[in-house]
């Protein structure tokens, strides 16, 4: 991708802490504070529904219990996913991925899509998303949904599925063959812990042709250090803090 398509700043699960993460109400909240670009955390329900939501289980987010991948959409739409956050915002559902890529397009916003497949259902979930993002971003004049993962299995599922679709791979730490196993899973960027980037890794990455990430910054300090180290996208939780014009 010679011109990246997508804003630097982008509001991590919709508005950071702000809002319950990865409900409707945290992206309308995001898009308050100026954002153009948010991610979110995806993954399957027990009948194939892809939804947002970051943990495995439901208890630290929402009113229900146990592996949210096990319960079918209809039990899920019904759980209180705003409660945990703050009175204002109890009764507020778990969101569907087709509601916030319907919310996305109606507004012209951008879309990092985070794989966050249920443990043993990584391919399948890359697919399914991965898919879901291909039917439903049905505006050519925007930039199509940047799925990322951390789950190289994720990816591949989401590159037969759809190779159109571009993907960045998620990385925690460096492990050796990192860069190559971007490039071997056809990704256009790779997005890092901030404080993994220096300007070795930068420069290595353009060098590949892929753009370079970073996740979850909150400190001027580190937004400054990224900004001159000529990194391509921020992901920060902090829509209060930093102006994404």
């Amino acid at each position: 991708m010679t011109d990246w398509p997508y804003p630097r700043w982008i509001a991590h699960r919709g508005a950071g802490k702000l809002a319950p993460e990865n409900t409707l109400a945290a992206f309308r909240l995001g898009a308050e504070h100026g954002f153009r670009m948010f991610e979110c955390d995806a993954k399957l329900s027990a009948d194939g529904v892809p939804f947002l939501l970051h943990d495995a289980t439901l208890e630290r987010t929402s009113n229900g219990r146990g592996v949210a991948g096990e319960l079918p959409w209809a039990a899920l739409s019904q759980l209180d996913a705003g409660g945990w956050h703050s009175r204002r915002y109890a009764g507020e559902p778990l969101a569907s991925l087709e509601g916030l890529i319907r919310f996305c397009q109606a507004n012209r916003h951008a879309l990092n899509i985070e794989i966050k497949p249920t443990p043993g259902t990584e391919r399948r979930t890359g697919e399914v998303v991965a898919n879901h993002a291909a039917r439903l971003w049905t505006d050519a004049t925007q930039p199509p949904p940047f799925l990322t993962s951390f789950a190289p299995d994720a990816l591949r599922g989401a590159l037969a599925a759809q190779p159109g679709l571009p993907r960045g791979l998620l990385l925690d730490t460096l492990p050796a063959g990192w860069l190559a196993t971007a490039l071997a899973l056809g990704c256009v960027a790779v997005v890092c812990n901030y404080a993994l980037w220096d300007a070795a890794t930068v420069a290595q990455v353009h060098a590949a042709g892929l753009r370079a990430l970073s996740y979850t910054v909150n400190d001027e300090w580190a937004a400054e250090r990224l900004l001159a180290l000529g990194t391509d996208g921020i992901i920060t939780d902090r829509v209060d803090r930093f102006s994404p014009a």
